[in-house]
């Protein structure tokens, strides 16, 4: 399979190791990025961004990136702290008030963040147009009685995360902007970078065809039903939710969901990586003293909804928590389907790897624990 970009000389084993992925595992189409204090060493892509049709994926092909966003919902939540206008520590309830509703006017930014809040899911039935509405999300969430006690214990909020700190940046934003806006505006039009959390419609024919899993991982969870937390939090909200075709659809790609579809190139999600813990042209987005505060372990353990260790600090995942190949000094988000973004301070490195094949084993993928295994290499062999 012909591989197109650029890559440093040192970095060549990760041009290797991506060229192994469609030879030896199957790759359908992908991207992986890499850059280094700031500067661009990796920046490949291959494959085909449409397998029906035969389009091959291109320099600017985007895809949707699933929980990957998160990393860069938290990026824009992260980066209201350093302004002064959000404080980790305080009550949700002091800058949205009907969250205190059923029990909830303690839970602290901090806790819902790390997903401590308890609110895994949205209670209620809703329509697929009310679940990819805001306020009724929103709204619902503020209602909520969480399912234990804020604080004691954590679990995934697979798609809750996505409304409830978007809705606190929107609240504590000056300009009352949606995530989506917000990080445009602050972040990604300052540096350039193709991601976009509610992609607009003239740039839907740049978007990858995801390809399904082979496994129906709704149909495989159905059996357990609500006795199963995972279940219930999979399809959540309204039971409409699957990693199928459905995700292929403008309706799914047009509303901001910030916990779940985030659609751009890896080059974008490494260059903001890379301004987190270093200068990028000139521009940094998050403090070394905001980094340092994001990345302070808040949640570490047995995962309520995942049912296996996750940790969390503000908003990022940690460590190996989300990479077999990770260091215990990365922070980002892991993505479903194997989509992996992260940066670490202690290596001024920043990583992103985009597919379009959804793969989901239990043993962790990989295709992107291969990348980040050949980047370290690479590092170590030319440090």
């Amino acid at each position: 399979m012909r591989v197109d970009g650029d890559v440093a000389t040192e970095f060549e084993p990760v041009l290797d190791a991506f060229a192994e992925n469609f030879d030896e595992r199957g790759e359908v189409g992908a991207a992986v990025a890499v850059y280094v204090d700031g500067r661009p060493v990796v920046d490949l892509w291959g494959g085909l961004a449409d397998p029906t049709s035969g389009v091959r994926w291109k320099e600017d092909t985007l895809v949707l990136v699933y929980s990957a966003t998160k990393g860069v919902t938290a990026t824009c939540a992260n980066l209201l702290v350093q302004q002064g206008h959000l404080d980790p520590e305080a009550p949700v309830s002091t800058v949205w008030p009907e969250f205190a509703a059923n029990g909830k006017g303690e839970i602290t930014v901090g806790q819902v963040m790390s997903h401590q809040a308890g609110l895994p899911y949205v209670d209620g039935s809703f329509s697929l147009e009310e679940a990819l509405t805001w306020k009724p999300m929103v709204d619902a969430l503020a209602a909520q009685r969480p399912i234990w006690e804020p604080g004691t214990k954590h679990g995934y909020h697979m798609r809750t995360y996505g409304w409830l700190v978007g809705e606190i940046v929107r609240r504590v934003d000056p300009r009352q902007r949606s995530v989506g806006t917000f990080w445009r505006e602050e972040i990604a039009d300052e540096l350039g970078i193709d991601f976009w959390i509610g992609l607009p419609e003239h740039l839907e024919a740049r978007v990858a065809q995801l390809v399904p899993p082979r496994t129906d991982l709704r149909a495989a969870l159905e059996p357990f039903g609500d006795e199963l937390l995972l279940a219930r939090v999979f399809s959540s909200p309204g039971g409409h939710f699957n990693y199928d075709q459905m995700w292929n659809r403008r309706q799914l790609h047009a509303p901001e969901l910030p916990s779940s579809n985030g659609i751009g190139t890896a080059r974008g999600l490494a260059r903001m990586y890379a301004s987190c813990v270093g200068e990028v042209d000139g521009r940094r987005t998050l403090s070394e003293a905001t980094v340092a505060q994001a990345v302070k372990e808040r949640a570490c353990g047995p995962d309520e909804v995942l049912m296996s260790e996750s940790c969390f600090g503000l908003g990022f995942m940690l460590g190996k928590s989300f990479g077999a190949a990770n260091p215990r000094t990365a922070f980002g988000h892991a993505g479903a389907g194997g989509s992996l973004a992260f940066a670490d301070p202690a290596t001024g490195l920043a990583f992103a790897y985009v597919m379009s094949d959804l793969r989901f084993d239990a043993a962790g993928d990989p295709r992107s624990e291969q990348l980040v295994r050949a980047t370290y290499r690479a590092l170590e062999a030319g440090s």
